[in-house]
Parts: structure tokens; C-alpha cells; sequence
């Protein structure tokens, strides 16, 4: 992680729940209407400025993205890719399946993942000096970019710390990012890095899922993914890494394309150009995993073929394997 320290919230969410036994994580008050968990938000933070977010999900959220089965954008609302990094936990952890909360799940969380769900960062000067970008959508405009960047200070900390943008701001009303100096509250997310030799990675097309496996068959971890559309399926079968490129450029080609403009662009790398700057190759008919410019949207709308995942999440998976990692889409 780049821009700043982290130092440890002086309200972590769930001290007083990990000072006690297991057993009282789920008061038995609660039997009647399912599990829960106290939740203790940061000073300065109230439920109003949640809105309709649940701060019980965010703590399962942030917990999941710490286990390595990312839920994608950490924005306290759930949804289907948060039930779906739900479901690849409990299978990798003995419990039984499906994508629901409940005792067993919030029990095994909060003795595998221990710690502060919520952090305090202090903005740098270097956060706010950017250069930002004002990105158009038009690919003959991004092609004249130097660098199809951040546009603000405020996307560029909530991507850094896997956050939806909103839900950044729901948690420091009244904060103006692009000023340094200004400590602010965020989650305490998962590493940047995945410590793990990748054997094999399987794209799977019914969950919207890509996983990462070991040379054993383990779950390393899992990502939610957009893969391909209708209109666009992506492919089936065997293929392989064939290049990791972590600042990518794109190339619309119309001769390979069956969408888009009818001229060839060249648009520069960074997270806000089509790919998300990050492109892992799989060596056939421009097939490859990568970012997004829009990780809010991730397993929600359609791709044309490729596999598309949250630009955080496609730096972690570039970083960990290398030419040769079989990939198998099933």
C-alpha cells in the first residue's frame, strides 16, 4: 500500500466481542430473528450517516476481503457478490454451504479474521497532488490522454482501500479529500498481496467467479468476476498465462471487434482506461483477465468475452502468477 501510514482506530468495531468466549457473538436475545453482531461504529460516525447500510455487513464484508475471497467494493449493502464470497468461505472453512449469516459463519470470522474493522488514515500531500484526470468516454478522446487516471482524490483512496466512493464519504461527512493533512476514517481491507504459489486458476462461469488454487486443489482465493454476455460469451476449455502486463494499455481494433467504433485507439494505461490498467493475457484471441474502471459494477453487467474484475483484485491476481499458470474456464 502506497500514500500513507495506517494507525489503528482507537474504537475497533469488535474489541469487546473478541475480548469474550465465542459463544456470546450471537446474543441468544437474537435467536428468533438470526444472527448478529454488536456493532460499534468510530467516533464521529452515526447510523444516519450509514444510511441504509448494515454495519454488520461491513464488518463481514471487510472480514471476507481480509480471508482472500474478496466480496468486491466494500460498501455495507451485501448483494450477490457478497453472498458469493460468503459461499466460497464457508466451503473452504468446514461449514456448510450456502451464502447466508448465521452463527456458524459470524463465529468462524471472527476467529480467523481478528482485528480493527475500522482504521484512521491521514491524506499526504502526494494524495492530493495527483495529476488527476478529467476521463472522457469517448475512446478517440482517452486515446489523447497521457494517462486515463484517477479523476479525484476521493476515487483514488476508496479503490486503494477496496471501498465503494459513497460509502468513503458516508464515513466522513463533512471531509473535503482533496485537502492533506485531514485524518479520516476507512476499513481496515485485505492485503494488497497474494503470499501463495499459484498452481491453477478456474474462471467459473455459473458463480461469476474466478478462483485461484494451489498445487494440491486449494481455494487461495476468489474474486467475483464479470465473465463475458450473452451477446459475448467467453470461451470454454484449457488455456494458460501467456503475459502479465500491471500497467496495461488498451487497443480497440475493429478487425477483431464486433462492437465499437470502426477505427483502430490506443488509449494509456491506468485504472480508469477500459481494462483497468492491469492485464493478465491467456495467449488466445485477445482472451484475458483484468480491471475494471467501474469495480461498483463487477458481476452486475456483462463483458464482451474477457474476464473482468475489480481493478484491486486484478492487481493482487497479476502479482501472484506467472507465464505457464494453467486457467480452465468451466
Amino acid at each position: 500500500m502506497t500514500g500513507g501510514s495506517i494507525c489503528m482506530n482507537k474504537h475497533p468495531l469488535l474489541a469487546a466481542l473478541l475480548s469474550l468466549p465465542l459463544l456470546a457473538v450471537v446474543p441468544p436475545a437474537m435467536a428468533q430473528n438470526g444472527p448478529g453482531l454488536s456493532v460499534t461504529l468510530p467516533d464521529g460516525v452515526t447510523a444516519a450517516d450509514l444510511g441504509e447500510r448494515d454495519a454488520q455487513m461491513i464488518a463481514i464484508q471487510v472480514m471476507l476481503d481480509r480471508s482472500n475471497h474478496s466480496p468486491g467494493v466494500i460498501d455495507g449493502y451485501g448483494g450477490g457478490n457478497t453472498r458469493r464470497a460468503i459461499a466460497a468461505y464457508r466451503r473452504n472453512n468446514g461449514l456448510p454451504e450456502g451464502g447466508g449469516v448465521d452463527t456458524a459463519l459470524l463465529r468462524s470470522l471472527l476467529d480467523t479474521q481478528t482485528g480493527d474493522i475500522f482504521r484512521t488514515y491521514t491524506i499526504r500531500q502526494d494524495d492530493v497532488d495527483g495529476p488527476f484526470y478529467d476521463v472522457p468516454s469517448d475512446f478517440a478522446e482517452q486515446a489523447e490522454l497521457d494517462r486515463v487516471g484517477y479523476e479525484d482524490p476521493r476515487e483514488m483512496l476508496a479503490e486503494r482501500f477496496h471501498m465503494d466512493q459513497e460509502f468513503l464519504s458516508a464515513l466522513n461527512p463533512n471531509v473535503d479529500f482533496s485537502r492533506a493533512g485531514q485524518e479520516i476514517v476507512i476499513v481496515a481491507h485485505g492485503p494488497a498481496k497474494l503470499d501463495a504459489q499459484v498452481a491453477r486458476i478456474e474462471i467459473r462461469k455459473d458463480r461469476n467467479e474466478v478462483a485461484v488454487l494451489d498445487g494440491e486443489g486449494n481455494e487461495i482465493a476468489t474474486y467475483p468476476a464479470t465473465i463475458g454476455s450473452d451477446d459475448f460469451p467467453s470461451p470454454s476449455g484449457r488455456m494458460e498465462v501467456s503475459a502479465v502486463a500491471p500497467e496495461a494499455n488498451y487497443t480497440f481494433d475493429p478487425d477483431s471487434q464486433e462492437w465499437g467504433p470502426d477505427k483502430t485507439f490506443i488509449i494509456p494505461p491506468g485504472p480508469n482506461n477500459p481494462i483497468g490498467g492491469t492485464w493478465i493475457d491467456l495467449g488466445e484471441n485477445g482472451y484475458g483477465i483484468h480491471g475494471s474502471p467501474d469495480p461498483q459494477l463487477i458481476g452486475k453487467t456483462a463483458s464482451h468475452g474477457c474476464v473482468r474484475l475489480t481493478n484491486w483484485d486484478a492487481r493482487e491476481l497479476a502479482g501472484a502468477v506467472t507465464q505457464g499458470v494453467d486457467v480452465e474456464f468451466v
